[in-house]
């Protein structure tokens, strides 16, 4: 709809110009400051500029058109409104879609160790990546996603000491002494079970058989990962193991060869990330002829970049600030565009339960799980907090707000509104398509808004999508439920003269936050 808004007005003007959308949809639904920028050029006043300019738009079928201090207003009229509203109600798995866009997007997100249980500080980009897949295809973009699986190196030998470890303790009753770093909670001990059960005591005592035991517990961990994000409605589609990966190295390190950006000191062999930027050069392969966890990663991604996507997108933990530049710096050497792969940080998560700090989990043993927060207070209020702001601030909630059943709770609020609209369509038991060709040219000014507001989601995804800010989506979505709850119980509408297209109106509406929710990954609810 904006697009052919901004279309009808530049075949007006004839001019590059700024579309705002002014916060008082009385006074307009979007607005130019353009001749402002002319005020400039022709030395005039720019109130009288836009006087002029508005009277060339007198004979427009769209919008009725006024100069106000300067800018220039515009106010979508009903027939227009109305054509974008019957469209959307008679093909509604097309409401707020674009035209498909020629430009391909391989997000990776997650990529927790297979080492334990998902926690709380994988959820805010489990969440992030998901949502912004869903309005990134929804709006036309080839979107694919993919977790990479870190599944070597030293932290799945560790894990294969610690399932044993916990093995010996809880299941042998012995008493043993562990390492200053290992795995440990319940699911190490639950692990630990399942492998006695399978392979029997001795692989506990058998050095020689820890990789085993760790490739088992690790299978164990991903199934309980993929599990956890099932419950919150999340699918990734491709699973990239390290391990796969690992005939691969010698390839790619001759293919960083032949930038003469790799050089050996002390026999371990680097990088010379610091040519771009990076605050010293980087260890690549070790002096022991071991690849370090960079080297992983350089292999993985020059993969990805052979397997040609337009774009790349990584969702990474804020603690990986310090990463950016070498990763880069290696992709930029095995020539390709680095520019062509984004990173996005997701910042710290604090939880608060009745005020207080929310308790760690004795499943994880030293964190807070995911499934914990799910069992708390449900998928649906997980996913809408999680990217009900920016990534880049902290986000801070108490789980005791969003297990509240009123107004108080966003999900809650947002819901409510749409099971309203089906209510309603009960009480007079008629259905959408009973009242799809009703005229909305009855609509008084703040049932218009309303109508223009329902029929915006698609600008809001792709700015969503676009700015990589998708707590707009939650905004927006509280936004409009907080319009429709003012206006419905300003407005009689069973059994007005104006029932079917105040029933249409609200349908839009009923749509606008289906949609919106399912972007989010959740269900809207028909009733409450």
């Amino acid at each position: 709809m904006k697009e052919i808004v901004k279309s009808e007005i530049f075949k007006i003007l004839e001019c590059d110009f700024a579309l705002e959308k002014p916060k008082d949809k009385n006074l307009a639904h979007y607005a130019t400051p353009v001749a402002f920028s002319l005020a400039k050029q022709e030395k005039r006043s720019p109130m009288l500029i836009a006087s002029e300019l508005a009277l060339k738009f007198k004979d427009s079928e769209i919008f009725d058109v006024s100069a106000v201090n300067g800018y220039l207003n515009f106010k979508l009229k009903s027939g227009f409104l109305d054509s974008f509203c019957t469209k959307a109600l008679k093909k509604p798995e097309n409401f707020a879609t674009s035209d498909k866009k020629n430009e391909s997007l391989l997000i990776e997100y997650i990529s927790a160790n297979p080492t334990g249980p998902l926690h709380i500080g994988h959820v805010r980009g489990a969440v992030y990546g998901d949502t912004l897949a869903r309005i990134g295809s929804h709006i036309g973009y080839d979107i694919t996603t993919e977790y990479y699986i870190n599944d070597a190196g030293n932290q799945i030998d560790l894990l294969g000491t610690s399932i044993s470890l916990a093995a010996r303790e809880y299941i042998f009753g012995e008493s043993v002494e562990y390492p200053e770093k290992y795995y440990r909670g319940e699911y190490a001990i639950e692990i630990a079970k399942m492998a006695y059960e399978k392979f029997g005591k001795d692989i506990f005592y058998d050095s020689t058989q820890n990789a085993k035991l760790a490739n088992f517990g690790k299978d164990v961990v991903l199934d309980i990962i993929k599990k956890d994000l099932s419950d919150v409605n999340i699918s990734i589609q491709n699973w990239a193991s390290e391990v796969s990966y690992y005939d691969k190295l010698d390839a790619t390190i001759a293919k960083l060869e032949k930038s003469h950006q790799m050089y050996k000191k002390d026999a371990a062999t680097y990088i010379a990330s610091t040519k771009l930027g990076d605050d010293s050069d980087r260890v690549v392969v070790r002096d022991d002829g071991r690849p370090t966890y960079l080297a992983g990663d350089i292999v993985y991604h020059n993969d990805k970049f052979e397997r040609g996507f337009d774009k790349y997108l990584n969702i990474w933990g804020a603690d990986h600030h310090g990463y950016i530049t070498r990763l880069k710096a290696a992709i930029n050497f095995l020539g390709y565009d680095e520019n062509r792969l984004e990173i996005l940080l997701m910042q710290m998560v604090s939880l608060l339960k009745d005020g207080k700090p929310y308790k760690m989990s004795k499943r994880a043993g030293n964190a807070i799980l995911m499934s914990d927060i799910t069992d708390e207070i449900g998928s649906d209020a997980l996913r809408f907090i999680f990217i009900s702001k920016a990534n880049t601030s902290s986000l801070e909630f108490d789980v005791d707000e969003l297990k509240k059943q009123d107004n108080s709770n966003p999900i809650f609020y947002i819901n409510y509104a749409h099971a309203r609209v089906n209510q309603v369509f009960g009480k007079v038991g008629k259905s959408v398509n009973d009242v799809i060709n009703a005229s909305l040219d009855t609509l008084d000014e703040s049932g218009k808004n309303l109508l223009f507001e329902a029929l915006t989601l698609n600008e809001v995804l792709e700015d969503a999508y676009s700015q990589r800010a998708l707590q707009k989506l939650p905004e927006y979505l509280k936004n409009l439920c907080a319009s429709f709850h003012k206006f419905y119980n300003e407005n009689r509408v069973i059994g007005s003269d104006n029932e079917d297209a105040l029933l249409k109106l609200f349908a839009i509406v009923a749509l606008s936050i289906k949609t919106a929710l399912a972007l989010m990954g959740i269900e809207a609810k028909e009733r409450m």
